[in-house]
C-alpha cells in the first residue's frame, strides 16, 4: 500500500525553540495553520513527521470513531523518564490494558460514581469550610489548601484515609506536584521533550521536575506499605492499594503480569495525579473567574439560596435545579482549556483520516482547543460566557464540543445553526437521589478516568464555598489575571489570592 500522508504546509520547525512552545496560538499549533491546510495536516520536527488534528469532526474521528486505532499513547520524553513506562498514562500495550481494566473496576469499587463518594466530598467540603472561616476574611492564597482537600477524595480511595491539612510530608507532596505542572508546561519542560538525549547531559530545572516526581512516589509508597503492615487482615480488600497488593501476590508466578511492585508505584502515582491537582487547578481558575466577573457570582449565590439555602450541605441532587451553576462550572473549563493539546497518541495501524492515510507509529497531536474554542459551538468562543451551556428558557444546554477531559461530549455533527441546537436529554437520577451525568459517548480508552469525581467535585466545593462565604479581591490588590501563567502541555492558571468573608 502506498502511504499518503497529510499535507505538509512547510512550517518552519528546524529550530528547536520554534518548537519549544506547543500550545493554543503558538505557531506549530495555530488555528492559523488549520484555516489553510485543513483539519488534518502533518510537520516535521526535526526527523519525525507527527499529524495535527483539529476541529470537532476529526477529533471524534481519533477519539470516538477510531479510537481504539489511535489508543497508543505518543512519545513523551519527560514523562517517559519519570514513569519509566508504567502504570496507566505512559504505558502501552497488554501491561496498560490489565493495568486499566484493574483500576477501573477497583475505583468504582470504592466508591468511583457512587452514592458513597458524594458524602465523602461532603465530609471533606465541611472540613476545608472550617479551615476557611479561620482565615476571617483576611486575604490568603487558597492553592494548596484546596489542592489538599480535593486530593484527600482520592487518598481515601487510594489508602482508606484521609490526611490532615497540617500534615507538612502531605502538603509538601502537593507543592511539588503543582511545581511539576509548571515546569512540564515550561520552556525546559518543552526542549527536554524536543531534545532529551541532549538535556540529559545538562543542567537545569527538568532535574529539579524528576527529582519532584520520585519524591512523591516515594511518600505514595510509603503510604502504601504502612497501610500494608498497620491493617487487619480483612476478607475483603480495605483500598485501592491494598487490592493491588493482593492481585499482585495472585499473580506472582505469573511472568506476564502487570501487577508488580514497580507498576504499583507509578499507578497510585497516576491515580493521585488525577484525582488532584487539576481539579484543584479548575476550582481555582473557578474563584479566579467569580472574582473577575461578580455578577456570575452573584446569580450563584441567588440559585444557591434558592435551591439550598442556609440549614443544609449542597448535595448532587440540587445540580437539576441549579442550571446556571451548572453552566458557569462547564464554561469555566472550557475557557480555562487546561488540556489544550489533549495527551499525544501513537496509530496502532495504518489508518484512514480525514481523507488521508496516517501510517503505523505516527505521532498524533489532537488540539482540543479547537474544538473548546470552536465558534460553530461557542458564539463567543474567547470570552467567558456561560450563556454557552444555557438554552434560551435558562435550562441547562449540553454543547457537543465541550471535551475538557479529553473526552467527554464528543456524539453527534455540529449543528448548522450555532443558536439552535436543542436542549440536552433530561437529566437522570441515581437509585439514592443523587445526580448522575447524562449519558454520554464515551471517548475511548484514554478518556480520563477521574471524571466522574472531578464533577464531582467541581459541583460540591464549588457550591459550598458560596454558600458560606462570599469572594473578595483583597484590599488594594487588582482582580486576578485569567490568562495563563504557562501554556504547554497544561494552561497552568496564575497563583490566588482572596478573601473568605462570611455569607
Amino acid at each position: 500500500m502506498t502511504l499518503q500522508h497529510p499535507r505538509d504546509p512547510g512550517y518552519p520547525v528546524q529550530h528547536p525553540w520554534a518548537l519549544s512552545t506547543p500550545g493554543w496560538g503558538c505557531p506549530p499549533f495555530s488555528p492559523q495553520l488549520s484555516e489553510k491546510y485543513g483539519p488534518v495536516f502533518s510537520l516535521r520536527f526535526g526527523s519525525q513527521r507527527v499529524v495535527v488534528v483539529f476541529g470537532y469532526e476529526a477529533l471524534r474521528e481519533v477519539l470516538v470513531t477510531r479510537g481504539d486505532e489511535f489508543t497508543a499513547r505518543g512519545r513523551f520524553p519527560i514523562a517517559e523518564k519519570a514513569s519509566q513506562n508504567l502504570g496507566l498514562f505512559m504505558s502501552n500495550g497488554a501491561a496498560w490494558a490489565q493495568t486499566r481494566r484493574f483500576t477501573l473496576a477497583t475505583l468504582r469499587d470504592f466508591g468511583m460514581g457512587k452514592r458513597g463518594l458524594e458524602e465523602q466530598v461532603q465530609e471533606e467540603t465541611g472540613l476545608l469550610l472550617q479551615e476557611l472561616a479561620r482565615t476571617q476574611g483576611r486575604p490568603l492564597d487558597p492553592g494548596t489548601l484546596l489542592t489538599a482537600a480535593v486530593g484527600n477524595t482520592i487518598c481515601r480511595i487510594l489508602f482508606g484515609h484521609r490526611f490532615d491539612y497540617g500534615d507538612e510530608q502531605y502538603l509538601d507532596a502537593l507543592r511539588r506536584v503543582a511545581q511539576n505542572f509548571l515546569l512540564e508546561s515550561s520552556a525546559i519542560g518543552k526542549l527536554y521533550n524536543i531534545l532529551p538525549g541532549l538535556l540529559e547531559r545538562l543542567p537545569g530545572s527538568h532535574w529539579t521536575f524528576f527529582h519532584n516526581t520520585f519524591f512523591v512516589q516515594d511518600f505514595l509508597s510509603r503510604k502504601v506499605e504502612e497501610n500494608a503492615v498497620a491493617g487487619e487482615p480483612t476478607t475483603a480488600p480495605r483500598d485501592f492499594a491494598d487490592a493491588f497488593l493482593r492481585k499482585m501476590e495472585q499473580e506472582k508466578e505469573n511472568p506476564e503480569t502487570a501487577f508488580t511492585q514497580d507498576n504499583l508505584r507509578v499507578t497510585v502515582f497516576d491515580v493521585f495525579l488525577a484525582g488532584t491537582e487539576t481539579t484543584s487547578m479548575t476550582l481555582r481558575y473557578c474563584l479566579m473567574v467569580l472574582l473577575r466577573h461578580p455578577d456570575v457570582a452573584e446569580k450563584i449565590h441567588e440559585e444557591i439560596d434558592r435551591v439550598i439555602g442556609t440549614e443544609r450541605a449542597p448535595a448532587l441532587r440540587d445540580r437539576a435545579a441549579m442550571p446556571y451553576t451548572d453552566a458557569v462550572i462547564h464554561e469555566v473549563q472550557r475557557f480555562l482549556d487546561l488540556i489544550p493539546l489533549g495527551f499525544i497518541r501513537t496509530v496502532t495501524r495504518d489508518t484512514p483520516l480525514g481523507g488521508f492515510t496516517i501510517p503505523k507509529g505516527c505521532t498524533i497531536y489532537p488540539v482540543l482547543s479547537s474544538a473548546l474554542k470552536d465558534p460553530r459551538f461557542f458564539k463567543n468562543p474567547e470570552t467567558f460566557d456561560p450563556q454557552h451551556f444555557l438554552d434560551e428558557k435558562g435550562a441547562f444546554k449540553k454543547n457537543e464540543a465541550f471535551i475538557p477531559f479529553s473526552a467527554g461530549g464528543l456524539g453527534t455533527p455540529p449543528p448548522k445553526n450555532p443558536g439552535g441546537r436543542g436542549d440536552p436529554p433530561p437529566l437522570a437520577g441515581d437509585p439514592h437521589g443523587g445526580w448522575v451525568t447524562p449519558p454520554r459517548v464515551p471517548a475511548g480508552k484514554r478518556m480520563c478516568l477521574g471524571e466522574s469525581m472531578a464533577r464531582t467535585q467541581l459541583f460540591l466545593f464549588l457550591t459550598a464555598l458560596l454558600q458560606r462565604f462570599r469572594l473578595r479581591v483583597p484590599p488594594g490588590e487588582a482582580p486576578p489575571d485569567l490568562s495563563p501563567r504557562v501554556s504547554g502541555i497544561s494552561n497552568v492558571p496564575w497563583a490566588l489570592r482572596v478573601c473568605f468573608c462570611p455569607h
